[in-house]
């Protein structure tokens, strides 16, 4: 289906109250969330009136009514939840404030695309976001006793609820920010485009078509996005990019049915014990990727230098990190950042629950590559075919995989818009945030580097220890604040001195 006509959603107060104009506090001192030394009075403003969204209470309603909305993306009985999402929750907030809208409906993708514009003047900086409201399945059973996946409840600091890290509370964080500046300098002072999609989850499907065939429209000199975690708990954090992302399906089908091993143990091959040595001439007993194919060979000296002094830092509930395991003689941020890893996401032979003592017919196992940037994934393959060969494992064979692969992608770490976005966080919180060259995840992010032509900053309001995608996912009302008031500072700049 084509762009749909653009138009205005009815507008709809958020949180039942009229147009809105956020009262504006004064900075408290010793806070952390923000640099009481900021030089500009509206710039402070701006700040405690994003940050007075969540200490109002505001914020938390807004929040908890997106959380209980089931945008299940994989799940085709919510399509309809989806829908709701554009067209209720954030259709009549961008309307309030100012935007029009675009609705796209695309094949396969399970539901629309949102992209709200408000030009102010063409010759100004125009930036691109980018945020996604579908959710994974909530998992209900798996979650401690007392919360629930769409439900928002507070506990302990953070505020539990399916899709308050990835991405509702994320883009929810932003969209309080841009508030806050229009309601304290009455306009942004740069272009802004906010593109909310609801299949990232799914695998972004008809994205990469859209943005293609929409080029104009998406135009933008910069995409801000936030998704993903931060380095650390308590470490703002700006990404450039995202390591690639490719699942590796392996399969033996040695006969139909089981053959009973006492009768034939030793008569009969075993496709379990083929699959085992299969994945041990792969990935090493610590972990390291052996297929020199399947990395990027070295490490570009100004991404070394990006990372010399990163530290990842684990928080309370944290798994412990293992320094031993992974690549040998790179540091642990370089491993997930700036090299591949080879994983064994599962398994299946036989039946462990029920054992029927005897050979299985066949063993899969599903593996996935993580890699940066200089990595040719169109060699991953026969690579792993050759290195399978020379183990004499012919019959393990290399099954085309039904999961979507994501690209690797990094912008430019000298770009003149990331020490803007520096300098910005800087300001706001007294302290320089933390660079990565790219996420150790993987994000559409080849969309706006490779089709819109643009650079591309992430600024997540998350951390690793968050729980997405499985029970009990969370948001730290610690990372709300300070990323409220990191967001208002980028926003207020972008407006007062970007166009210098």
């Amino acid at each position: 289906m084509r762009r749909a006509k653009s138009f205005n959603l009815k507008m709809m107060p958020s949180s039942g109250q009229g147009t809105h104009r956020t009262p504006v506090v004064a900075a408290k001192r010793g806070k952390r969330f923000m640099n009481t030394e900021i030089s500009d009075p509206q710039r402070r403003q701006a700040v405690a009136a994003a940050v007075e969204n969540l200490t109002s209470g505001r914020f938390r309603e807004d929040f908890a009514r997106r959380v209980a909305m089931p945008t299940v993306s994989r799940d085709p009985k919510h399509r309809a939840d989806l829908w709701a999402y554009v067209e209720e929750e954030l259709g009549p907030l961008f309307t309030r404030l100012g935007f029009e809208l675009h609705v796209f409906s695309r094949e396969p993708a399970p539901g629309p695309f949102l992209l709200a514009c408000r030009i102010e003047d063409p010759s100004l900086p125009t930036v691109l976001m980018y945020g996604h409201g579908d959710v994974v399945a909530g998992l209900p059973e798996a979650w401690a006793p007392g919360l629930k996946p769409f439900e928002l409840v507070e506990r302990d600091g953070r505020w539990y609820g399916r899709g308050t890290s990835d991405n509702k509370g994320q883009h929810s964080v932003n969209l309080a920010a841009i508030e806050a500046v229009l309601a304290t300098c009455g306009r942004l002072g740069f272009n802004l485009k906010y593109l909310i999609e609801m299949g990232e989850e799914y695998g972004s499907p008809a994205l990469a078509e859209l943005c293609a065939d929409e080029a104009e429209l998406f135009a933008a000199d910069m995409l801000i996005g936030s998704d993903g975690p931060r380095v650390g708990l308590k470490k703002p954090t700006i990404f450039l990019g995202a390591r690639g992302g490719l699942n590796i399906h392996l399969e033996v089908h040695a006969r139909e049915g089981y053959a009973h091993s006492g009768n034939w143990g030793g008569l009969l091959s075993n496709p379990g014990v083929e699959l085992s040595h299969a994945i041990a001439a792969l990935i090493s007993p610590t972990g390291e990727c052996l297929v020199p194919e399947l990395t990027p060979g070295t490490i570009p000296p100004e991404v070394r230098e990006a990372l010399k002094d990163c530290a990842i830092e684990t928080s309370p509930g944290d798994p412990e990190l293992e320094p031993w395991w992974g690549a040998p003689g790179l540091t642990q941020a370089e491993r997930v950042y700036a090299w591949s890893t080879l994983e064994v996401m599962e398994i299946e032979v036989g039946n462990i629950a029920n054992p029927l003592y005897a050979i299985p017919p066949w063993a899969k196992a599903r593996l996935q590559l993580r890699h940066p940037v200089g990595v040719d994934t169109e060699a991953v393959e026969p690579a792993i075919r050759r290195k399978l060969d020379e183990a004499g494992l012919h019959r393990v064979q290399i099954v085309p995989p039904t999961d979507r692969s994501f690209p690797a992608s990094r912008s430019d770490l000298n770009n003149p818009w990331v020490h803007f976005i520096t300098r910005s966080m800087t300001e706001t919180v007294g302290s320089r945030p933390t660079i990565l060259p790219n996420l150790g995840g993987s994000l559409p992010n080849t969309i706006f580097t490779d089709t819109l032509k643009m650079p591309t900053i992430w600024v997540p309001h998350s951390y690793m220890g968050c729980g997405q995608h499985g029970a009990n996912e969370h948001l730290p009302i610690s990372i709300v604040r300070e990323g409220l008031a990191i967001m208002a500072g980028i926003f207020w700049d972008l407006g007062h001195r970007a166009a210098a």
